[in-house]
């Protein structure tokens, strides 16, 4: 089912991707539909819901376009379904926004803008602030995401699990090395060309992997704070659900094989899989005997998944930009901030 609008069609297409969310629909699609604008259209593609998301579309939010998929393909399935479909329809820009994001007035128009007048940047976020702590940046990208010489990622205003206050010390644009899935806005044919989101990721750290891919094409990416968006977070999966913990470990180890060259990527993936043991330990000391589970079984993942990807890049871009350890700076000198 496809669900049209007869306005004429804008710029940038709003997609967000929603996967039995009756109920974030309807806290979250009231702002993002009445605040986008003229420059964009809000679209929601339905993952194969099973509860009323679908009646709930048809019946509050009539002016909002639908594109219904048959089955759950995942985060990464989902939209690359979506954005091909955004490219068949000639939209030059498309957001990724997560549904459970509260888009103010004016929200749009400055990463539409600064796309305008920076053609060599690929894609931008926005400032991500707690919705429900609003003073406070969100986990899911904060003011820009990076990646330490491990490869773990961290952004300004959240390192691990600390999100800092937001006093405006990180409102200046920014070039970065990953922008957050919760808010991204691409350039819809750039976003094509390199491939989309790896469906083998499924979920979480799909957006760094891509991110990382596009840079290699040689776009840029930045975070423009002019625009603020509030994420609640933990819509799908909540800190510390086990498969949250599987996925992202299994996913980061993938990330790191992917994109790093053979002069460091065994290595790397040496240090990161005795540092993901310790964390592993620390699951166990604490009788976490499911979240402990999680971690052996997206190491025995990662050794099959792996032999999938034999090309890898000649250039070392973690190297040639990251430069400090999170694990040393956090855990040892006390350091919570970007």
């Amino acid at each position: 089912m496809t669900q049209q609008s007869n306005h004429p069609q804008p710029r940038c297409a709003v997609i967000i991707l929603n996967w039995n969310g009756s109920r974030l629909l309807r806290r979250y699609l009231p702002s993002v539909s009445a605040n986008t604008g003229a420059v964009g259209r809000v679209i929601v593609a339905d993952n194969g819901s099973s509860d009323d998301s679908l009646r709930v579309l048809r019946s509050e939010f009539p002016r909002v376009e639908v594109w219904a998929f048959p089955e759950n393909y995942g985060f990464a399935g989902g939209y690359n379904r979506a954005l091909s479909r955004a490219l068949e329809q000639g939209y030059e820009y498309t957001v990724l926004l997560n549904s459970d994001v509260e888009t103010p007035a004016g929200w749009l128009e400055p990463l539409v803008s600064f796309l305008d007048t920076h053609p060599e940047v690929g894609a931008v976020q926005p400032k991500i602030l707690s919705d429900e702590h609003r003073d406070t940046f969100e986990y899911a990208g904060a003011s820009g995401g990076f990646l330490d010489k491990h490869g773990y990622p961290y952004c300004r205003g959240r390192i691990f699990g600390t999100c800092e206050k937001d006093h405006g010390q990180y409102d200046d644009p920014i070039q970065v090395f990953w922008a957050t899935g919760a808010a991204l806005t691409v350039r819809t044919r750039a976003y094509a060309d390199a491939g989309g989101l790896d469906e083998d990721f499924f979920a979480h750290m799909e957006e760094v992997d891509r991110c990382w891919r596009v840079q290699r094409q040689g776009w840029q990416l930045w975070a423009v704070p002019q625009s603020v968006v509030y994420h609640l977070g933990g819509g799908s999966l909540p800190a510390g659900n086990p498969r949250k913990t599987y996925l992202n470990f299994r996913n980061n180890l993938l990330l790191l094989h992917k994109n790093l060259p053979d002069s460091t990527r065994r290595r790397k993936l040496f240090v990161r899989r005795l540092l993901d043991t310790v964390a592993w330990a620390k699951f166990v000391a604490t009788f976490d005997w499911k979240n402990a589970a999680a971690v052996f079984r997206a190491h025995r993942h990662f050794s099959r998944m792996r032999k999938r990807y034999t090309a890898h890049p000649d250039v070392d871009l973690l190297d040639s930009r990251a430069d400090c350890d999170i694990l040393v700076d956090y855990y040892l000198r006390g350091r919570r901030t970007f």
